[in-house]
C-alpha cells in the first residue's frame, strides 16, 4: 500500500488509545485542566460509572469563545511555548492532546466564560466533528461534558468493566487528588446521588484532617508525620505504623511536585525501609509528597503522565529510603506515650556483660537468661562464630547476657505515677507471657518474648555493623553461568560487590568465577543472592540484599535467644525489659511486625467497668 497521511479523526482516535483508557482517564484529564485553570471548587457528575456521562464543572479562569476551537485542536496549549518550558513544567497537563482525544471517542461539549467576557460560549463535538460555537449563559469557569464514551469505537467499549468497577477507579483517582490538593473543594455524585464531598479544611483544622477524610480515622490515628529536606529534595507526608500494614497496596500514594505517579525505584526504597518491621506479604500505607526542582525530573515519559524519570534516580531512592528508615527507627516502645513536659525520663545505661551469675546479681545488675536456658542451641553460637569470626563472640554476649549498670526503679508511691517513664513500672506477669505495667496514662501490656526479640535483634545488628561485611574465601571457586548482561553488570560493579562481600572475576562472556562470599552467609546458595544483588545494582545503583539475608539470620538467632513464654520473671527483670524497650529503636514491633506493647488508658478501663454511669 502506498504511504499516505491519516485522516485527522483517525489520528485523534489513535491518540485516544494512549490517553483515554477508561472513564477514570477522562475524569483525570478534565479535573487536571480545571486545577491548572486555578479552580478552587470542582464538581464531578457521573452516570453509569462515567460511561454514559461525565460532567466536570469548575470555577477556574475559563476561556473566551476564540479559545474553544483551539482547546479541542491537537497540540494546542497555553501551558508551554518552548523546550525550556517543557523541561521545567509544573502544570498537571501540557501536551495539548487530552481534549481532542476525548472528543474523538465521545459526544463532547465544552462551555466556558472568562472574566472579560460578557457571556459564555459553547462548543459541541460529536465523534471528533465540531459544530459551530454558540453563545451560552455560564458563570466564570468551565463545564465539560463527555457522553457515551467510546460509542464510535465499539472494540474499546467492550473492554470497559462493570459500572461499579469503573466508578471505583474514578473514586480512587479523585481520592488521590483530594490528598494532594486539600485546599480544593471537590464534590462527586453518581446517578444523581452525592458520593463524596471533600470540603476545604478550616483554619483550625490539623494538617491531617483531609487524610482522615480520605483514608479514614484508622490511618490518621496510626501514622507518623514526616518532613525532611536535603540535597535539594523535600519529602513530607504520612507513613502508616508497621502494625497497621495492609494485605494490598491500596493505600499507597506518592506525589512528585503535586503529580500522582508510580515509580519502581521509590516503591523499592519504601519496601526496603519497612523490611525490618513487616510480616511477609504485608504492605505499608503511606501518603508521601516529594518536591524537587522540576528540571531534575522528566514528566514527559508517559502519555497519561503516570510515570516520571528522575535525573538522579539513585539519589532519590536513597533519600526516600533513609528518610523513612529514620522515621520508623523512632517507633520505639513508649514513644507515643510521652511523659509530661518538664519531667525527665530516667537515664538508661545498658551494656554487654558476661553472664557470670551470682556476682552480677549481688551488685544489683540484671543478667538476661543464658542461651541454653532460653532454648537457643549451642550450634547456633558455634555457627555465628564460624561465620563472622570475632562477631560471633559479640552475638553470644549480646544474646546471652544483656546486663544493666543500675538496679531498676521500684514502683512509685501513689500519686506520683506522673513521674514514671513512658512504659511505667511492672506490676505483675500474666500466664508467663505478658507483663502488666502501670504508667501515667493507665495500664501497659507487653508481650515479653516479642519485646525481647526486638531488643536482641537490634543489638545483634549493631554488633555486626561495627564489624562490617567480611568476605569468606572459597576453597574451590565455582563458575557461575549467567547471561551476558548479568556478567557485564558484575564486571562493572566489581567494587560494589567487593564491599558487599562478593569476590568475583569474569571467566567468559557468560560466566563468572566466584572466589569469595559474605562470611555470615557462607552456607547459603550464592547464585540467587548474587543475581538479586546484580539486579539491584543495575536498576537502583546499590543493593541491600546482603543486609537483608544477614538480618534474616540474625532475626532467627534473636528469636531463639530471647526470653521464652512461661519463664517467670521477677519485678526487677520486668522493669529492666521495659527500660530496654524505651531505649531500643523499632521496639514498638517485633522482628515480624507484631506489636510488642499496648496501652489501655484510664478512660478505656472506666468504660470496660461502666464507671461513671
Amino acid at each position: 500500500m502506498p504511504i499516505r497521511p491519516l485522516p485527522d479523526t483517525l489520528i485523534d482516535q489513535i491518540a485516544a488509545g494512549e490517553v483515554v483508557e477508561r472513564p477514570a482517564s477522562v475524569v483525570k484529564e478534565l479535573v487536571e485542566n480545571a486545577l491548572d485553570a486555578g479552580a478552587t471548587r470542582i464538581d464531578v457528575e457521573l452516570e453509569e460509572g462515567g460511561i454514559r456521562l461525565i460532567r466536570v464543572r469548575d470555577d477556574g479562569a475559563g476561556m473566551d469563545a476564540d479559545d474553544l476551537t483551539l482547546a479541542v485542536s491537537r497540540h494546542a496549549t497555553s501551558k508551554i511555548a518552548s523546550l525550556e518550558d517543557l523541561e521545567g513544567v509544573l502544570t498537571m497537563g501540557f501536551r495539548g492532546e487530552a481534549l481532542p482525544s476525548i472528543a474523538a471517542v465521545s459526544r463532547f461539549a465544552l462551555t466556558s466564560r472568562d472574566e472579560a467576557s460578557a457571556h459564555g460560549a459553547r462548543l459541541q463535538v460529536d465523534g471528533g466533528k465540531p459544530a459551530p460555537i454558540a453563545p451560552h449563559p455560564h458563570a466564570r469557569g468551565s463545564t465539560l461534558e463527555v457522553r457515551d464514551l467510546f460509542y464510535n469505537v465499539p472494540a474499546r467499549r467492550r473492554f470497559l468493566k462493570a459500572e461499579r468497577t469503573e466508578l471505583g477507579h474514578i473514586e480512587e483517582w479523585l481520592r488521590a487528588l483530594a490528598l494532594v490538593r486539600p485546599q480544593v473543594e471537590l464534590r462527586i455524585s453518581h446517578n444523581g446521588r452525592v458520593l463524596k464531598h471533600y470540603r476545604p479544611p478550616r483554619k483550625d483544622d490539623p494538617a491531617s484532617a483531609r487524610i482522615a477524610e480520605a483514608l479514614g480515622a484508622d490511618f490518621a490515628n496510626a501514622c507518623l508525620a514526616l518532613d525532611h529536606a536535603a540535597a535539594g529534595l523535600r519529602l513530607h507526608g504520612w507513613i502508616g505504623l508497621p502494625t497497621t500494614a495492609r494485605s494490598s497496596t491500596d493505600q499507597q500514594y506518592f506525589f512528585v511536585n503535586g503529580r500522582a505517579v508510580r515509580d519502581r525505584s521509590v516503591a523499592h526504597a519504601v519496601r526496603q525501609a519497612y523490611a525490618d518491621v513487616l510480616f511477609h506479604g504485608r504492605h505499608p500505607a503511606f501518603v508521601l509528597f516529594l518536591e524537587l526542582d522540576p528540571r531534575r525530573v522528566d514528566v514527559n515519559v508517559h502519555p497519561a503522565k503516570h510515570e516520571v524519570r528522575f535525573r538522579d534516580g539513585r539519589l532519590v531512592h536513597d533519600f526516600v529510603y533513609r528518610t523513612l528508615h529514620e522515621a520508623l527507627a523512632s517507633t520505639r516502645a513508649g514513644a507515643v506515650v510521652s511523659p509530661p513536659q518538664g519531667v525527665p525520663t530516667p537515664a538508661m545505661d545498658t551494656t554487654f556483660a558476661p553472664a557470670a551469675g551470682g556476682d552480677a546479681a549481688a551488685r544489683g545488675h540484671f543478667v538476661w537468661p543464658a542461651m541454653r536456658q532460653s532454648g537457643l542451641s549451642l550450634s547456633v553460637n558455634e555457627r555465628a562464630a564460624a561465620y563472622a569470626g570475632g562477631f560471633g563472640s559479640a552475638v553470644a554476649a549480646s544474646v546471652a547476657s544483656l546486663a544493666r549498670n543500675e538496679a531498676p526503679s521500684p514502683l512509685p508511691p501513689p500519686g506520683e505515677e506522673g513521674q514514671a517513664p513512658p512504659l511505667g513500672y511492672a506490676l505483675a506477669q500474666l500466664h508467663g507471657v505478658f507483663i502488666l505495667a502501670q504508667n501515667a496514662q493507665g495500664l501497659i501490656l507487653v508481650d515479653m518474648h516479642a519485646a525481647h526479640e526486638r531488643i536482641t535483634y537490634e543489638r545483634l545488628k549493631s554488633a555486626q555493623d561495627g564489624v562490617g561485611i567480611r568476605t569468606q574465601p572459597l576453597l574451590v571457586p565455582p563458575t557461575l553461568a549467567l547471561s551476558e548482561r548479568e556478567a557485564d553488570a558484575a564486571e562493572e560493579h566489581a567494587q560494589a560487590l567487593a564491599e558487599l562481600g562478593f569476590e568475583v572475576g569474569r571467566s567468559g562472556p557468560q560466566a563468572l568465577t566466584l572466589r569469595g562470599v559474605p562470611a555470615l552467609l557462607a552456607d547459603a546458595d550464592p547464585r540467587p543472592l548474587l543475581l538479586d544483588v546484580l539486579t539491584d545494582l543495575r536498576e537502583h545503583g546499590g543493593s541491600r540484599k546482603v543486609d537483608e539475608h544477614r538480618n534474616e539470620l540474625l532475626s532467627t538467632m534473636a528469636c531463639h535467644g530471647s526470653v521464652r513464654a512461661n519463664r517467670r520473671l521477677t519485678i526487677p527483670e520486668m522493669n529492666a525489659l521495659l527500660r530496654d524497650m524505651e531505649a531500643t529503636e523499632r521496639s514498638a514491633q517485633c522482628n515480624h511486625g507484631r506489636p510488642t506493647w499496648v496501652q489501655l488508658g484510664m478512660a478505656e478501663l472506666d468504660r470496660l467497668f461502666l464507671r461513671g454511669r
